[in-house]
């Protein structure tokens, strides 16, 4: 097989494994009240919430925790760089805020919304916290850990399952982190 060929069927193939969570997330939007609007809805919140940010040199990340009737019990954004903290990324922010409003680590009933796919460790994260559902924004094409390089939340060898919505918003969330990227460089 040449190199050229090689890339090609590696290209579909991650393609085809896209499409998959594409194609879930399209049916999953008749079976859930509130469906895809709710999930809008609320990365529009997470969106405003990476834009804070920026003003301390973090990547524009957030994650919010929404409990099941709907209710945020969770909210951050990175906090690397002004914490000085490499655990700091938007979700362990906000899974930590709302086990401290709830008073358990238990996070069952709930929603994680986050504007970038979950790398590794927020992946671990969501799964120590039973959080049941994550629905992200952009892709992580170089450390995602929901699909994109690997899926840890929904590894049949583990005990506890994720379900996954992913590319609510994309487009928006992409182009934030784009931004931000740009006027690095």
């Amino acid at each position: 097989m040449e190199v050229g060929e090689y890339a090609r069927t590696v290209m579909h193939a991650t393609i085809r494994h896209k499409m998959t969570y594409v194609n879930s997330f399209r049916a999953f939007w008749g079976y859930r009240e509130g469906g895809v609007r709710e999930y809008e809805k609320w990365m529009t919140e997470a969106l405003a919430e990476a834009k804070l940010a920026p003003a301390t040199g973090d990547v524009p990340v957030a994650a919010l925790l929404f409990d099941e009737a709907g209710e945020r019990i969770g909210t951050g954004h990175n906090q690397r760089e002004l914490a000085a903290d490499p655990t700091a990324h938007a979700e362990i922010v906000a899974i930590r805020e709302a086990a401290n409003r709830v008073g358990s680590w238990h996070l069952e009933n709930t929603t994680l919304v986050i504007t970038l796919e979950p790398c590794t460790m927020c992946a671990g994260a969501i799964l120590q916290a039973r959080i049941p559902r994550v629905v992200f924004g952009a892709w992580d094409e170089k450390a995602g850990a929901a699909g994109s390089v690997l899926d840890v939340l929904r590894d049949r060898r583990l005990p506890h399952k994720v379900e996954v919505i992913a590319g609510v918003k994309e487009a928006e969330c992409a182009e934030l982190l784009t931004e931000f990227f740009n006027a690095k460089r």
